[in-house]
């Protein structure tokens, strides 16, 4: 894919990128494909398919008491806990705001290491990565933010999104399904969104603008972005999937360089 060598105008150090289909072919990679990249908070959704796991395995339920009181898996894994951004202590009642937390992130892993009596980086290893043959990534930290990754490994969790194995797909379509409706909260870099709309672990583009994806992207596309300079997202209706890593900051740079660059590559798939 052409579109893909835009990532060497980006002002960065170093950027790998790839398109993978629904049907889990790979339609183009660009840049060192096997680089291994901080993510920061695209984390949050292998964190959250681990958790979906978990559910599926009978270890947790979405409904069932965690965090804050009041507080259940669901509302973490929506970021409607109530939970701060970094601290973990409650600033909302659970379900009235869409509050972004790393906080609530950390106490699900906690949540479900208690449930399963194993570590929740182990977890996640067992539950997802080894499955999908993610060799190079790992968690060492927080499950909100300290994950490491290739573009590689990435494309396998997106093929396996766009066509679960893992996962029961009604569970996926609910992890892609808006959780709360309605509620309004700050997007990360981009400042208050009325609404702020999330499924379980992924951000959900619906009418957001400015947004991280393209102008062309579908509402229904969803995904995560992270502070370190990388990206994931799938969009339903070009039944196709993008990773961008970086190494260098989210910023301005990738404000104007990101959408641009998910236009060209939609175009080039609908081409």
């Amino acid at each position: 894919m052409q579109s893909l060598a835009m990532i060497e105008n980006w002002p960065v150090p170093t950027a790998a990128a790839a398109v993978v289909r629904a049907d889990g072919t790979v339609a183009g990679s660009h840049g060192p494909t096997d680089h291994r990249f901080p993510l920061a908070s695209v984390t949050k959704p292998l964190a959250a398919y681990a958790a979906l796991v978990a559910y599926e395995e009978g270890a947790i339920e979405l409904d069932e008491p965690a965090g804050p009181e009041g507080s259940t898996v669901r509302h973490l894994l929506a970021h409607t806990s109530g939970l701060a951004f970094d601290e973990h202590r409650a600033t909302a009642a659970p379900g009235t705001r869409r509050l972004y937390s790393n906080a609530g992130f950390e106490v699900l892993g906690d949540h479900i290491a208690k449930a399963t009596d194993i570590p929740f980086a182990e977890y996640l290893h067992q539950a997802v990565l080894e499955p999908l043959g993610m060799t190079a990534t790992v968690l060492d930290g927080s499950p909100a933010k300290d994950g490491v990754s290739t573009v590689a490994d990435l494309v396998r969790f997106a093929a396996e999104v766009q066509a679960p194995r893992l996962l029961d797909a009604r569970t996926v379509l609910e992890a892609m399904s808006v959780v709360h409706p309605g509620l309004s909260g700050v997007l990360p870099g981009y400042g208050n969104r009325k609404p702020n709309d999330w499924g379980l672990g992924f951000e959900i583009r619906d009418a957001k603008s400015p947004h991280w994806t393209g102008a062309s992207s579908s509402p229904r596309t969803f995904g995560h972005f992270g502070q370190s300079g990388t990206f994931l997202w799938i969009d339903p209706d070009a039944r196709a999937a993008c990773v961008a890593l970086t190494d260098r900051d989210f910023g301005p740079w990738a404000i104007e360089a990101w959408p641009r660059f998910t236009d060209a590559v939609l175009a080039e798939l609908r081409g």
